[in-house]
């Protein structure tokens, strides 16, 4: 009766793990103590981060939405970047970062400079391209990005490599890094647009 019992049991924790999947969208494994552990919980790469390697980027187009390249290459502050020079700045750091997961993989821990885009010379090669071909670029990098990323094994993801403030990140923490830059740019474009449309208003 006892292998009948677990056997049962097995099948409805089987059961109702298909039932979360469809209906929430949760996958997971059950512990000995009965318990649905998301699987989610094991992996080195967090949904979190693949909604946002797969989407976040997605935002910029409608940031932008309706205005010009010329409107959004002025600088409110002549201090400060552009709109436009954020963006730039976005598709040209993705080469830089799709760069560093290749040396932690390949490397020991490798340690990174501090990245300054005004010595980049790849950023002064972007400033040179209209807006059309930077956003192509940023799709056509995330798409590269994604594609190696999401085929790494967890092994592979928690290989470190050094920042010079922060310390040691997997490339999961390297993930989230290049992801928070990214949002803090998006929002300066999200401030700087949103400056551009008051002004028409006046």
């Amino acid at each position: 009766m006892q292998g009948f019992c677990d056997c049962h049991k097995a099948t409805e924790q089987a059961i109702l793990c298909i039932k979360l999947d469809i209906v929430f969208g949760i996958t997971g494994i059950f512990t000995s103590q009965n318990r649905l552990i998301p699987k989610h919980y094991h992996m080195p790469l967090s949904l979190s981060i693949q909604s946002r390697l797969r989407h976040q980027h997605e935002t910029l187009a409608e940031l932008i939405k309706g205005l010009t390249e010329e409107q959004l290459k002025h600088r409110a502050n002549p201090a400060k970047w552009s709109a436009f020079e954020n963006i730039v700045h976005l598709a040209s750091y993705q080469p830089v970062f799709y760069k560093r997961l290749q040396l932690i993989e390949q490397q020991d821990n490798p340690a990174f400079e501090r990245y300054v885009a005004d010595n980049d010379p790849v950023f002064q090669q972007y400033a040179e391209r209209s807006l059309k071909e930077l956003l192509e670029n940023l799709t056509t990098e995330r798409f590269l990005i994604n594609n190696h990323i999401f085929q790494l094994s967890e092994t592979v993801l928690r290989r470190h490599g050094t920042h010079p403030l922060y310390g040691s990140f997997s490339i999961s923490q390297w993930s989230d890094f290049f992801l928070l830059h990214e949002a803090h740019h998006l929002f300066t474009i999200f401030m700087l647009t949103a400056a551009i449309r008051k002004s028409f208003q006046h």
